[in-house]
């Protein structure tokens, strides 16, 4: 059950329910505050790893995405800015070519949070620029403080987003202002990212975490089998058309008729009672 940590990557589990045993959601910290928990090959090797043993553990439920919060400044210095992440680490782009490039970015950790069956939710505190923006973009759900940031600054440096955000920037903010962000690099405040559909909801930095976990708690203590399908056909809503869409709904709606959790649930609602959950 003990979940992998290192050096620039923390996982912390916490109870759905504390009275239950009802399973946990986990929250995976990004830990180079020194950097503004800047990607590097390092970090995106322990994501990966928490990825996989997420899809492991039965009893983990949600995922919880964050960076780390700033370390308290040396005396007489100035602190520094709260962050996400503030993108890749760009000291390893230095000499790279076109195939070392290719293989970095392919089967990569921002498809490693995306490709997770359960549920993900991105707690956003501080700058979510280049590659932070796109694992928050990666994840199903996100949820700012009011001093966030996000943005794709990559044009500034003669690049474009290469872990997702020119596709998944499209299907949540729209097509002009996708290429807006991709085209100036101009950064989007916590406000304008909630009225465009980038982030769910912002908070103050004071309710971040706990807005967060009592949604991952309150997602948790649902059907973990119903949340898998639930994912996987909102998910072929980018996919496929809207007429195939909503055969794909058909089928899975019908399937869950299938399940041990429907007959559950259904049977719960009428005797007014609660769903005590099979998970199948």
């Amino acid at each position: 059950m003990n979940p992998p940590q290192s050096d620039v990557v923390s996982v912390e589990l916490h109870p759905i329910d504390e009275e239950k045993e009802l399973g946990h959601f986990a929250c995976m910290t990004i830990n180079r505050p020194d950097k503004l928990n800047a990607l590097n090959s390092e970090v995106m090797a322990s994501i990966k790893a928490v990825c996989a043993w997420m899809e492991e553990q039965d009893s983990v439920r949600v995922l919880v995405v964050t960076g780390a919060p700033p370390n308290p400044p040396p005396e007489g210095k100035r602190a520094k800015p709260h962050a996400f992440v503030a993108g890749a680490d760009i000291t390893e782009f230095i000499g790279a070519d076109v195939d070392s490039i290719r293989k970095r970015f392919t089967d990569n950790a921002v498809e490693a949070i995306w490709n997770l069956t359960k549920p993900t939710i991105a707690m956003v505190d501080g700058f979510a620029l280049g590659g932070g923006c796109e694992i928050a973009c990666s994840c199903d759900i996100r949820v700012s403080s009011d001093r966030s940031t996000y943005g794709t600054p990559e044009i500034n440096l003669g690049l474009i987003p290469g872990y997702g955000a020119t596709q998944r920037l499209e299907r949540l903010v729209g097509y002009g202002k996708a290429h807006e962000m991709v085209m100036t690099g101009d950064m989007v405040p916590a406000e304008e990212a909630h009225r465009i559909g980038l982030t769910n909801h912002v908070v103050s930095p004071g309710e971040l975490e706990a807005t967060v976990f009592a949604m991952a708690r309150r997602i948790g203590s649902k059907s973990s089998h119903t949340l898998a399908v639930g994912k996987r056909t909102v998910r072929a809503a980018l996919d496929v058309g809207l007429s195939e869409g909503i055969g794909v709904e058909l089928d899975e709606f019908s399937q869950i008729f299938a399940s041990e959790d429907q007959e559950i649930g259904v049977r719960a609602f009428v005797n007014r009672e609660t769903a005590e959950w099979k998970h199948r």
